[in-house]
């Protein structure tokens, strides 16, 4: 064999193994993009068996108007017995949850919170009546998903039972739940005794598909949705991962995981792997406003599980939590399930968790009314930054004295070629009168956190929900004096009046502080902004979320209000702020860094227009 031939032998050998490869990656994107189509398929399915549930109920479609499937043949007889019997129903109860079981597919059927109401004041059903499917698919000689069998029920009591399939090779599948009294997790063991002979020892895995049509259960539906969402958590991780907070979304997870939540609101559906998920497709589908039904969202979750086979009897434990997503009875479970409620970011949420909800917890033990909760909240958090306040006051108050010295600089330099020799004389008024150019912004940038965290905690504490204050309804949603009827876009089908006055009190604020800024043609736009566009930006987003959010702002700007006029009379005044210029201006200056390079950019700036006129 010749160089050439040799040669030719190894390309077409590249070329054969690169096709290979190729067409293997090919195929495996094809796989996770079919699983991916088929897990939103079956959210999409739960959608439509809702609404088919609902036109039965309401007799728009006959009862026995129900799509029957081609009855598979199946090798073993008892499977084939199993799959034609007649489902039963049992109870599960402690003094937290109610959940109800169908033995086909030996699973909840139905999931009832006891603490707590809907909106509509009903019980509350986290999962209503047959609006949850669950199966377990694996190859036991053939392939079996679990939902498709009537199990046989071993063992039952108030808090636990034991359901399972039996094979006609002596072994069964058995799936056993029970609750603990005062907690809202369900423990599970899945269990696959005496197997071994049944299910092949090649088989390393089994599928869970778990499909939930959540309801809506609050009083604003775009409040509700925008805060309702999927979340999973890697092990080790500080908090898990989000999908879909308020849209239509999915997520391929090709790694492990630890558990997953399906989240309205203020309740979850939470399954944690005693070990590990090893990949899921998780997906969500939100129900538009309208929806006769009431529903939320279509939630599914299809999940592969390690299975070690070769052993008689092999059990995997789940948890279940079915219930509020208050913060300290998430964290009580130490599994970072508290890391769901949207508290925002690393500084914000740390403001939440450390200050704000231990604040707003010993404040609720001694007091019922949560609107004076509120109002002793903000009246303590308004006294603890108070400092900032009085020095962001101090040097507005200085900018307003010398605010005739600044209006004269702006005529003397009103081009723009002379920005920079404005900006030096500013510098120097500034330092002679022991102005901090950002003596204002700075005390106002370090209460930005306490906005911010408000503006989180608020909609998302559990502990407003449908408490009553003056006239709104419930705290954690929309307090409405007008419903219009019809949709107005940006503004919804109601006037909230806690929205409106807070816009109002956001005005007269800004008005009362605008007379400080310069008359600068560059602060016109400033100006503008902060008296006429942001109460009105606002008042539109607030007009949708919660009452107690809008009341919390009105009352933040009525004690501004308030402070900023007290500290103006008697604590800011314009002879204490003299007084302190001329004593400041008496001391030695020393050039900040600052000063020092603005100095020698002006120099730089004029050498060079002067190189250019020489020119």
């Amino acid at each position: 064999m010749n160089k050439s031939n040799l040669t030719g032998f190894v390309l077409i050998f590249a070329i054969m193994m690169g096709f290979s490869w190729y067409q293997s990656r090919q195929y495996s994107k094809q796989m996770e993009a079919q699983a991916q189509l088929d897990s939103i398929a079956r959210v999409e399915q739960m959608a439509a068996m809702a609404m088919d549930s609902m036109k039965r109920a309401q007799g728009i479609l006959p009862e026995n108007d129900v799509k029957v499937s081609t009855m598979p043949v199946y090798k073993d007889s008892l499977l084939t017995d199993a799959r034609l019997a007649d489902a039963s129903f049992y109870k599960l109860s402690n003094d937290k949850l109610e959940i109800e079981f169908t033995t086909r597919g030996a699973q909840p059927y139905s999931v009832k919170i006891n603490d707590y109401k809907s909106y509509d004041s009903t019980d509350l059903y986290l999962i209503k009546p047959d609006m949850s499917q669950m199966g377990i698919s694996i190859f036991a000689g053939e392939n079996i998903n679990t939902k498709d069998f009537v199990f046989q029920v071993a063992e039952h009591n108030d808090s636990t039972i034991v359901m399972q399939l039996p094979f006609a090779g002596g072994g069964y599948i058995q799936q056993k739940y029970w609750l603990t009294e005062g907690s809202y997790m369900m423990q599970n063991e899945l269990s696959f005794v005496n197997m071994d002979g049944i299910i092949p020892r090649n088989v390393s895995m089994f599928d869970i598909d778990w499909s939930v049509i959540i309801p809506r259960l609050e009083k604003g539906y775009k409040n509700e949705k925008q805060y309702s969402k999927l979340d999973f958590y890697y092990s080790g991780d500080k908090k898990p991962e989000e999908i879909g907070r308020g849209r239509d979304a999915g997520e391929r997870i090709d790694t492990r995981f630890k558990w997953f939540a399906f989240q309205q609101q203020f309740f979850s559906a939470i399954m944690t792997a005693g070990t590990e998920f090893e990949s899921a497709d998780l997906n969500v589908k939100y129900f538009a406003e309208d929806d006769p039904s009431r529903n939320l969202m279509a939630c599914n979750a299809s999940l592969r599980s390690d299975f070690k086979a070769g052993s008689d009897n092999v059990t995997i434990p789940y948890e279940f939590y079915f219930g509020p997503n208050d913060y300290r009875t998430l964290k009580s479970y130490d599994q970072k399930y508290e890391k769901i409620i949207p508290l925002g970011g690393w500084l914000v949420g740390w403001f939440s968790r450390l200050i704000i909800i231990p604040c707003f917890d010993m404040l609720g033990r001694f007091i019922s009314n949560y609107g004076l909760v509120i109002l002793l909240m903000t009246l303590l958090i308004k006294l603890i930054i108070s400092p900032l306040t009085i020095k962001s006051y101090k040097s507005s108050a200085k900018m307003q004295v010398i605010k005739p010295e600044v209006d004269k600089l702006n005529q003397k330099y009103p081009h723009e070629k002379d920005a920079m020799k404005k900006q030096q004389a500013m510098m120097d008024l500034y330092q002679k009168a022991g102005i901090s150019p950002m003596g204002g912004c700075l005390p106002m940038l370090l209460q930005m956190p306490i906005l911010f965290a408000m503006f989180r905690f608020f909609p998302a504490s559990i502990e407003l929900r449908q408490q009553k204050f003056l006239w709104a309804d419930d705290l954690s949603a929309y307090d409405s004096i007008w419903d219009f009827g019809f949709n107005i876009p940006l503004l919804g089908d109601h006037l909230s009046l806690f929205a409106l006055l807070m816009a109002l009190t956001m005005f007269f604020y800004s008005k009362m502080t605008s007379a400080q800024m310069s008359d600068d043609p560059n602060m016109a736009g400033m100006k503008f902004m902060s008296v006429w566009l942001m109460p009105i930006m606002m008042f539109f987003i607030c007009n949708n979320l919660s009452a107690a959010l809008s009341y919390y702002y009105l009352l933040s700007n009525i004690i501004t209000m308030i402070m900023t006029w007290y500290i103006r009379k008697f604590v800011v005044t314009e002879e204490k702020v003299r007084a302190d210029m001329m004593l400041n201006a008496s001391k030695p200056k020393q050039k900040s860094k600052w000063q020092q390079k603005l100095e020698e950019a002006q120099k730089m700036q004029e050498q060079m227009q002067k190189q250019q006129n020489r020119r």
